[in-house]
């Protein structure tokens, strides 16, 4: 018995041995501790580069150059009323082709124009007997002109005496006029610009009373505001014979200003100048209403009022002559 329980002893001993493992096993490696596990490392994405942005390089304006007048220009106006419209008596079927031709041209130049119709008497204009009828004003003004403002006239007679196609007396003064008027909307001056084609300046008889109707209507129809806000009224009138100056008017009675004012533009302008004294044009009118005003043009010729008035009278150098004074004086506003 004391024997059966040695036995289970010792395998019980053996069993303990088993499980626990020998003093010569080795023992298992403890766990890392936690400051032993290196830190992931961590990869920082790549940046997107930012795109330079491209300086946008704004191109340097070109600046326009003045305008200039343009003698041919003006000269080609005075072939076509002269040439292929021909005599422009006041109340004609010519004379209404002419206005219409004005109307258009300043239109498609960007100027509001309109016409004033006004009577004028039967009468006898330089030897020719001529009806009564209508003719009428042509006036033509900058965009959202304002006649009660400051402003100037540059006016010129579309008319003719009844056998004369008129080159010189007026065509010469209407091709400058409608020059200028490009000009100024090109590049407008200081003070706006009315330019008027003025019907019937032609006598129909002796007296101021028959001469000058369309100036002479204008003037009275005025009213008084836009009569104070007229700065100088020049009329264009007979501007084209060669001459080596350009005759610059009055009529004698009223203020010589603006007579002064266009010498010495024209001494700007390096254009000869004369004065001189006449009473033959629409500025007449404007003077005898105490308006400020003067003629270009005025040089003897032998054509005048007469079938030989046709464009070969007429020298585009003489109009680029009236054309530089009056530009200059626009230019002085």
């Amino acid at each position: 018995m004391a024997r059966h329980r040695l036995a289970a002893a010792a395998a019980l001993v053996l069993t303990a041995t088993a499980c626990s493992g020998g003093a010569d096993e080795p023992a298992s490696a403890p766990p890392p501790s936690v400051s032993q596990i290196p830190a992931p490392t961590a990869t920082s994405p790549t940046p997107t580069p930012t795109p330079t942005a491209t300086p946008t390089t704004i191109p340097t304006p070109t600046p326009m150059p003045p305008p200039a007048f343009d003698p041919a220009a003006a000269y080609a106006v005075v072939e076509h009323l002269a040439g292929t419209i021909g005599p422009r008596e006041a109340t004609s079927p010519g004379f209404q082709q002419a206005a219409q031709y004005v109307v258009d041209t300043m239109t498609a130049l960007g100027y509001e124009v309109t016409t004033t119709p006004f009577p004028v008497p039967a009468g006898n204009s330089w030897g020719v007997d001529v009806e009564a009828g209508t003719s009428r004003n042509v006036i033509v003004d900058p965009p959202g002109f304002d006649p009660t403002r400051p402003h100037v006239i540059v006016g010129a007679h579309l008319d003719t005496v009844p056998q004369a196609p008129g080159a010189e007396d007026n065509a010469s003064g209407i091709g400058v006029m409608v020059e200028l008027a490009r000009m100024a909307a090109a590049q407008p001056p200081g003070l706006p610009v009315r330019f008027i084609a003025f019907g019937s300046e032609e006598p129909r008889g002796d007296g101021d009373s028959m001469h000058h109707f369309g100036s002479q209507f204008y003037v009275r129809e005025l009213p008084a505001a836009q009569a104070a806000a007229l700065a100088g009224m020049v009329s264009l009138d007979r501007v084209g014979v060669a001459a080596d100056h350009v005759p610059v008017c009055t009529g004698g009675r009223g203020t010589t200003a603006l007579r002064d004012a266009l010498v010495a533009a024209a001494a700007t302008a390096a254009v000869p100048v004369r004065t001189c004294e006449n009473r033959s044009s629409d500025h007449w009118s404007f003077e005898k209403g105490d308006l400020p005003s003067a003629r270009l043009g005025s040089i003897p010729y032998e054509a005048y009022h007469s079938p030989g008035d046709v464009p070969a009278v007429v020298d585009p150098a003489q109009l680029g002559r009236a054309g530089a004074v009056v530009w200059a004086w626009l230019g002085t506003l």
